[in-house]
């Protein structure tokens, strides 16, 4: 059975789509710094949908295609390690730190939070593409 990839790749694309808006207006001088700041905030939302549906297409994948069960259950760097194995990622640790990103989204939100987790975004995107291409070559 074949994962539909089209709500990921939608995900993916506005992010990537957000932080390339963010990066041609940064030097902008007409933009307002809260005109700068919204399209950071755009950045950050579409990371945690982008990321939400990485980690959830990574377990799908797994229950798939390894086992139904594998997964349920297991700590989000087990879930990390076990997608490694299978190659799906390479690094556990930077998707680990996409994940405490993920959580600072939800559980405080100030300007050093929301700058830490726009940096990690820059990063993620590149990352997340890899993953969607993997699973488009693995899904068949």
């Amino acid at each position: 059975m074949t994962l539909d990839l089209t709500s990921l790749r939608k995900s993916i694309e506005s992010l990537d789509n957000s932080i390339n808006s963010y990066m041609v207006n940064k030097e902008n001088k007409s933009l307002s710094d809260i005109d700068m700041e919204t399209l950071k905030a755009g950045v950050i939302q579409n990371f945690e949908v982008a990321y939400e549906l990485c980690w959830k297409f990574l377990k799908r994948w797994l229950s798939l295609n390894v086992s139904p069960n594998i997964a349920d259950g297991v700590y989000r760097r087990e879930l990390f390690r076990i997608c490694a194995e299978h190659r799906l990622i390479f690094d556990v640790d930077i998707w680990m730190s996409y994940h405490e990103a993920r959580n600072l989204t939800s559980h405080t939100y100030d300007s050093v939070s929301a700058e830490k987790v726009f940096e990690t975004s820059l990063v993620f995107i590149h990352d997340a593409k890899i993953l969607f291409e993997t699973l488009e070559v693995k899904n068949g």
